[in-house]
């Protein structure tokens, strides 16, 4: 039988940060993955740049059923850490919008560099591997991995969600954390185009692939990013932050020219040119295909002149206070996370460890810690992949 002091389950992120934090204290780590290659999902972020963490990273950019249990562990390890292990490795990198850093160069540099930190430290690394059975030992853990049995007395969880199942992803964790008598917050997709029934995508199918500056909006919660028509709904930053936070069954609204009051401008350019088309003019605040598609939805006048305050009343709700009830969402096919997971009630803040279980412990995407888009989730796998490898 092998006997290692750390095993991680997960060659990603979270995995390999915290094995390589487990071997600087001198523990004998092993990592697992069922991959034939690690941090796959690293390797496709960002269009293979890898937005690696955001600058503004903060509680508040993090949903959970626990919203205060992220604070510890962004605080012991923050982005400005992680930026300087890359600046020790001469990655180069550069800030685009809202903070977002991204490698100058492949996201492989950073596949690289966490191999080469566990390298460095002694963690070893075994892919294409299929587990078994796990089961508690009196001093830890033995897992049965193709046929053969390991020990080890800290488990580390970093199996991820169940997002992008075409990369492989599992509900692994889950099945773990359940076998061990953990709580679970029900997983869903996160970060996920949502899908438009029939009727309204044939309506909009001219303007599939346009794309406006939106505000998106689900209960109290609001993101103003861009927002992109498809053909089988909506996609873009500001439509895959509020998927995460939004339900079956429940509506959004969504402002198309957010920093104009459209009344006010129809208003006023009919005051100048009452000739002029309605969808003209409205065509100076949206792309024209988008006006076209509006106005053709509001049948009635065609100039400004005809049109009474009470219908450019109706075009701005149109454009600006658009409510309806998405199909669904694409879900785990395209989803960049998993919302939900491992119920933090059940973990340790500081360590990652489960409270119930000694020695084991869950860490990135398979907890239920999920991140807003732009480098946040990556931030959550650094900072609680350090935390466990401070304790395990």
């Amino acid at each position: 039988m092998n006997r290692y002091d750390v095993v991680v389950l997960g060659a990603g992120a979270a995995g390999m940060m915290c094995a390589a934090e487990a071997g600087k204290r001198g523990r004998r780590v092993l990592v697992l993955d069922h991959a034939d290659a690690p941090g796959e999902k690293i390797r496709i972020s960002g269009g293979g740049r890898c937005n690696f963490t955001n600058i503004h990273a903060a509680p508040a950019n993090f949903m959970s059923q626990n919203p205060s249990f992220c604070i510890s562990a962004l605080r012991r390890y923050t982005a400005a850490d992680f930026v300087a292990m890359i600046e020790r490795h001469g990655i180069a990198y550069h800030e685009k919008t809202l903070g977002q850093l991204f490698c100058d160069g492949s996201a492989m540099q950073i596949v690289t560099l966490l191999r080469d930190e566990m390298e460095r430290h002694g963690a070893a690394l075994r892919l294409g591997i299929r587990i078994d059975a796990i089961d508690k030992a009196d001093t830890g853990f033995t897992l049965m991995v193709d046929g053969e049995e390991i020990a080890c007395e800290a488990l580390v969880v970093a199996t991820g969600g169940r997002s992008i199942p075409k990369m492989g992803a599992t509900g692994l964790g889950y099945e773990i954390a359940t076998r061990f008598g953990m709580r679970l917050v029900e997983p869903r997709p996160g970060l996920v185009p949502l899908r438009l029934d029939p009727a309204m995508l044939e309506r909009l199918q001219p303007i599939v692939g346009v794309t406006v500056e939106a505000a998106t909006t689900s209960g109290k919660i609001r993101f103003d990013e861009g927002m992109l028509f498809t053909h089988r709904g909506l996609s873009g930053p500001s439509i895959l932050q509020i998927s995460s936070y939004w339900r079956e069954g429940e509506e959004i609204t969504i402002a198309m020219a957010p920093h104009t009051d459209v009344f006010d401008s129809l208003r006023s350019a009919r005051e100048r040119n009452g000739r002029q088309a309605l969808q003209t003019a409205l065509a100076t605040v949206l792309p024209k295909r988008l006006a076209q598609v509006v106005i053709e939805a509001h049948p009635g006048p065609i100039t400004l002149a005809e049109c009474s305050d009470k219908i450019l009343r109706q075009i701005d709700t149109a454009v600006n206070r658009w409510c309806f009830k998405p199909a669904g969402s694409e879900g785990y096919r395209t989803a960049e996370v998993t919302v939900g997971g491992v119920d933090t009630r059940d973990l340790d803040s500081r360590s990652m460890a489960a409270k119930g279980v000694p020695g084991l412990y869950f860490i990135g995407e398979v907890v239920d810690v999920t991140g807003w888009l732009g480098g946040y989730n990556f931030q959550w796998a650094w900072s609680s992949g350090w935390c466990a490898g401070q304790a395990a």
